[in-house]
C-alpha cells in the first residue's frame, strides 16, 4: 500500500507495519494489507494518488472502503472484482476463495477476474451464472503460480481458458503492439481468436495522460475507436481510469455522421496548418489539415530578403527550422524590435535559400518541456509554402475560407522598406480572391494599427483582432475601439477561465462582454496533449472542446488537431437535446476546486488568484501605421523589398554565440 495510501507517513519507516515480502520471486519492502485490520485500515490510513504526474491535492480526502461499504456506499449497478494474488495470501494463512464466496449474496458482482486460473477453477461453481469470470494476462511474460504454465502458452491455448472463463483481459498490446519509437505495428489477431474461441474479450491500461502511440496524436478517444469499430473488430470491454472518455468513444463516436463538412458553428480554424502532426506551415501540414476537415486554413505571413512572401510560424527561422545546422547559421542577428535574444529571421534569407535542400522545417513541440514530442517520425518532412502557393491551396477546396496573421508589419515598414500590406492585397488580388463570395478572407493581428490601415484601405476582408493572453474583462471604450477597426477577435484559452493550479476557479466575464459588444469570437489555440488542459476537462481534448461550443458557445476553435475537432462535430449526441447523456454534458466551472474547498486540507486547496487585468483602451490603441520609408536606398530608386536590417537594428553576433547554439541544438 505503500503508493496508494499514506501508510508511510502514519507508520513512519522501521515501524512494526513495515515489512518484506516476496512478490513474483522479487523481495518486496512496503505496507501490505494482511498486516492491518479492517478497523486500523479504515481509522488510520487515506488513499493517495500513486501517478506522479497526476494532482496530489486529492490526496488523504477518501478512506478505504470495504467491498460491502463499497456496495452500501456508492450502490454501483454492478461490480468488478479483480483478485490478483490469491496464492500469496493463502500462503499467509488468509482465504481468498471463502471471503469472495461470502459476499456474492450480497454484493452484485458481475465479474470476477484474476491472472490466476486455479482460483477462477476454484470458485467456478459457487460463483453463479450472473457473475462472470475472467482470465487477466498481465503485461509481462511471467508464470501462472496456480497452474505453473507461462502466460505466453496460456494465450495459445485460448479453448482451453473457455473451459473455466468465460472472457479475458489483455493489456491493449497484445492487440495492437507498438514499436520501440512508439508507433502503432498492425493489429493481432488476439480478438478474433478469443471471439473464435468463445471467449469475451477486455482490453486494459487506458488512460488519458499517458504517453499513447505517436499515430493517435495524443487524443485518447481516437485510442478507444480504433479497439471498438476502426480496428475492423470491437472488444467486448475496456479497462480504464478515465471513464468518461470511454464512453463519450462508445457511446457517441463510434458511429460518427457521415457528412461533409458543414462550416457551421464551431469554425474550425488551423494552427499552422495541421501542426499537431506535421512541421508548421508546410505543404503536409495544410494538406491534411484540409483533409482533417478544416473549415479555415491560416497563413502566418512573413517576407523573405528578396521580398517573397511566404507562411512561416515564426519570423525567427531558429523556432521552425534546422536553420543551425546549415550554412546559413552565420546569418545570426539580434533585432531588439523582435526579440532581444539571437536569431535568422526569413528577411535574413531569400526564397532560394529557404527553398535550399539543406533547410529543412521542424515540427513545433509546445509542451516538450513536459517531454511531450510531436510525431518524430515527420520531425523534419514537408516543404516551405510560398504565400502564392498558400492561396492556392485555399481555392479549390471544401473550405469556408482562409485566416491571415500579419505581425512585425510596422518593424517590416520602418526597418526593412517593405510594405507587407501592399503586397498582401497585391497577392490577394492576384489569386482572385478580392472578386469572388465563396471563401470568407479574414486578417489576424495583434497591432490595432495594421487593422486600422486595411480598414482605412477599406479592404472587403474580415479584420481580426487578436487580444493578449490573461484578459479577464474588457472595458466598454475598449469593445467601442475594437469595433473601430474589426468584427472578430482571436481570444487565447487562458482568459476564459481563472486558474490556480491548473484548477478552473471561475469563468471570466471577458466572453460576455465580446459577445454583448456583437463582436464574434474565435478561441485559441487548441491542443490534444492532456498537459495541455485545467484538470477539469480530464485530459481529453474532447470534453474541453465540447464545453467551448456548447457552454460558451464561441463562433470558432484554432487549434493544432483539426481532425478532433471534426470529428467532435461529427458526434452522434450533441444533437440529443435533453437526452444528450451524461458523459458529454458540460463540465461544471469551479466543480473540482469546489470539492477540493469542501473536503480537502487547507494546505491542498488551489492557491488564491488574484483578478485578471481588463482590457482597456489604451491597451488597445497604437501608433499610426508607419510610412514605409527604406532605408540607405539612392534617391528615387526602390531598394531590395526586405533588405536586411540596419545598423541600428542588427548587433553581429559573435562566432562564440554560433558555437554555443549549435551545440544547444546537438543537446536538444
Amino acid at each position: 500500500m505503500s503508493n496508494c495510501t499514506n501508510a508511510a507517513q502514519v507508520y513512519p519507516v522501521k515501524n512494526k507495519k513495515e515489512a518484506k515480502y516476496v512478490i513474483d520471486g522479487v523481495p518486496k519492502t512496503g505496507y501490505f494489507s494482511l498486516d492491518f485490520t479492517l478497523s486500523e485500515i479504515q481509522t488510520t490510513l487515506s488513499l493517495t494518488q500513486g501517478i506522479y504526474s497526476r494532482t496530489e491535492r486529492f490526496d488523504t480526502m477518501y478512506s478505504i472502503l470495504s467491498v460491502t461499504d463499497f456496495q452500501s456506499n456508492v450502490k454501483p449497478p454492478s461490480v468488478w472484482l479483480n483478485v490478483q494474488r490469491d496464492i500469496f495470501y493463502k500462503q499467509h494463512g488468509l482465504n481468498m476463495r471463502s471471503y469472495i464466496v461470502s459476499i456474492l449474496k450480497s454484493v452484485p458482482v458481475k465479474y470476477i477476474s484474476s491472472p490466476e486460473l486455479g482460483f477462477l477453477k476454484s470458485i467456478s461453481k459457487r460463483a453463479g451464472r450472473r457473475t462472470k469470470l475472467v482470465f487477466r494476462f498481465p503485461d509481462n511474460f511471467l508464470s501462472d503460480p496456480s497452474t505453473n504454465q507461462t502466460y505466453s502458452s496460456l494465450s495459445k491455448n485460448l479453448t482451453f481458458i473457455k473451459t473455466i472463463a468465460s472472457g479475458i483481459m489483455v493489456p491493449k498490446i497484445y492487440i495492437w503492439p507498438v514499436t520501440n519509437d512508439n508507433y502503432l505495428q498492425p493489429p493481432t489477431s488476439f480478438v478474433q481468436d478469443a471471439h473464435s474461441a468463445g471467449l469475451e474479450i477486455y482490453a486494459s491500461d487506458f488512460a488519458n495522460d499517458r504517453i499513447i502511440p505517436y499515430n493517435y496524436s495524443y487524443d485518447p478517444l481516437q485510442e478507444y475507436l480504433s479497439f471498438i469499430s476502426d480496428g475492423g473488430f470491437s472488444v467486448d470491454g475496456v479497462l480504464t481510469d478515465y471513464p468518461i472518455t470511454a464512453s463519450e468513444a462508445i457511446g457517441c463516436f463510434a458511429d460518427l455522421n457521415a457528412s461533409k463538412a458543414d462550416h457551421g458553428k464551431p469554425l474550425i480554424i488551423s494552427h499552422n496548418g495541421a501542426s499537431g502532426d506535421y512541421p508548421d506551415c508546410t505543404d503536409l501540414a495544410y494538406q491534411n489539415a484540409i483533409k482533417d476537415g478544416a473549415d479555415v486554413i491560416d497563413c502566418a505571413l512573413q517576407v523573405t530578403k528578396d521580398g517573397v512572401l511566404i507562411c512561416m510560424s515564426s519570423i525567427n527561422l531558429l523556432d521552425t527550422t534546422n536553420v543551425q545546422m546549415t550554412p546559413f547559421s552565420s546569418r545570426t542577428s539580434v533585432v531588439p524590435e523582435i526579440r532581444d535574444t539571437p536569431g535568422i529571421f526569413t528577411f535574413n534569407l531569400t526564397w532560394n535559400d529557404i527553398s535550399d535542400s539543406s533547410l529543412k522545417p521542424k515540427i513545433s513541440s509546445p509542451l516538450s518541456t513536459y517531454y511531450l514530442v510531436r510525431n518524430p517520425r515527420y520531425t523534419n518532412t514537408g516543404k516551405f509554402v510560398k504565400f502564392s502557393d498558400f492561396l492556392e491551396y485555399g481555392k479549390d477546396q471544401d473550405l469556408s475560407g482562409i485566416m491571415i496573421t500579419i505581425e512585425n508589419a510596422a518593424f517590416m515598414a520602418k526597418s526593412l522598406g517593405f510594405d507587407v500590406l501592399e503586397s498582401l492585397t497585391t497577392a490577394l488580388n492576384d489569386a482572385g480572391y478580392n472578386n469572388q463570395t465563396t471563401k470568407e478572407v479574414m486578417i489576424q493581428s495583434t497591432d490595432s494599427a495594421v487593422l486600422v490601415k486595411l480598414k482605412q484601405q477599406k479592404a472587403k476582408y474580415k479584420l481580426v483582432y487578436t487580444l493578449q493572453p490573461g484578459i479577464g474583462d474588457a472595458s466598454a471604450s475598449s469593445l467601442a475601439d475594437v469595433k473601430e477597426f474589426a468584427e472578430a477577435v482571436v481570444v487565447d484559452r487562458s482568459s476564459f477561465f481563472a486558474q490556480s493550479v491548473h484548477f478552473i476557479i471561475n469563468q471570466t466575464s471577458l466572453l460576455t462582454d465580446l459577445q454583448s459588444a456583437g463582436l464574434t469570437v474565435y478561441a485559441q489555440v487548441f491542443r490534444n496533449e492532456f498537459v495541455s488542459q485545467p484538470w477539469d476537462f480530464f485530459g481529453d481534448e474532447t470534453v474541453e472542446i465540447n464545453n467551448y461550443a456548447q457552454s460558451l458557445n464561441v463562433d470558432g476553435l484554432i487549434t493544432d488537431f483539426p481532425k478532433t475537432v471534426r470529428r467532435y462535430k461529427r458526434n452522434s449526441c450533441t444533437g440529443l437535446g435533453n437526452d444528450v447523456p451524461s458523459y458529454m454534458g458540460n463540465v461544471t466551472v469551479g466543480g473540482l476546486a469546489q470539492l477540493l474547498k469542501n473536503q480537502a486540507a487547507p494546505q491542498a486547496q488551489p492557491p488564491s488568484v488574484a483578478p485578471m487585468p481588463k482590457l482597456d483602451a489604451p491597451s488597445v490603441q497604437r501608433p499610426p501605421f508607419p510610412t514605409v520609408a527604406p532605408k540607405n536606398a539612392p534617391s528615387g530608386a526602390a531598394p531590395p523589398p526586405g533588405s536586411s536590417p540596419s545598423a541600428a537594428h542588427t548587433t553581429a553576433v559573435s562566432t562564440c554565440i554560433l558555437l554555443v547554439l549549435a551545440c544547444a541544438t546537438l543537446l536538444l
